[in-house]
């Protein structure tokens, strides 16, 4: 029914804003993204979903169509309201989330409040299917990091992350934020993603 709204920033809440536009306020519910909103008074644009049931109508805004696609994906799982795909958003960015779900990783979902491990792997067998493997970056990282049978530094430096607790996807994310990782050692990049573990 609304695609996307443009209008005034004029109030930011931890939950949600309110978006003036022609002399109209829509309070939306948003993921929470305060550092990813321009300043007060600042006009932006955002991408609507109306959801409508018997006893309740909302209204619920992205920052980007990705998010806004990948939210309608999560409402389809059984058990997974509004309020909880919220959450999951709040959690995780888009392509965090994507990548958790192609790599069964659990852990990471259920940082989600309101998430257990069940819900998490029933989020996973739902949407797996559905999602596009090739709009993650840097495919051939992803590819090498899940390569159980691989020898070279940055299966094993994966590998190493994951045996000391980290899930799949804090093991990818770290490695990926490492500059000239393809210069480094096993140890030295172990060292290395580590510090963007802490950081």
């Amino acid at each position: 029914m609304i695609s996307y709204i443009k209008g005034i920033l004029t109030a930011v809440f931890v939950d949600g804003i309110i978006l003036e536009n022609q002399g109209i306020g829509y309070d939306i519910k948003t993921p929470t993204m305060v550092d990813r909103l321009p300043a007060i008074g600042k006009q932006c644009t955002i991408y609507t979903y109306m959801y409508v049931r018997e006893d309740a109508i909302g209204l619920f805004g992205f920052l980007t169509q990705d998010e806004l696609d990948t939210f309608k994906m999560l409402i389809t799982v059984n058990g997974i309201g509004p309020k909880v795909a919220l959450a999951v958003l709040s959690t995780l960015s888009v392509k965090e989330l994507k990548l958790a779900i192609l790599s069964d990783d659990t852990k990471s979902i259920c940082k989600t409040p309101g998430i257990g491990p069940k819900g998490a792997k029933r989020l996973i067998l739902d949407l797996k299917d559905k999602l596009e493997m090739d709009e993650l970056e840097e495919e051939p990282l992803r590819e090498e990091l899940f390569d159980e049978t691989s020898e070279d530094v940055v299966s094993l430096t994966a590998q190493a992350l994951v045996s000391l607790g980290y899930s799949n996807s804090e093991a990818y994310r770290s490695i990926q934020a490492v500059e000239n990782r393809e210069t480094m050692d096993t140890e030295t990049l172990l060292k290395a993603a580590l510090k963007k573990m802490i950081f």
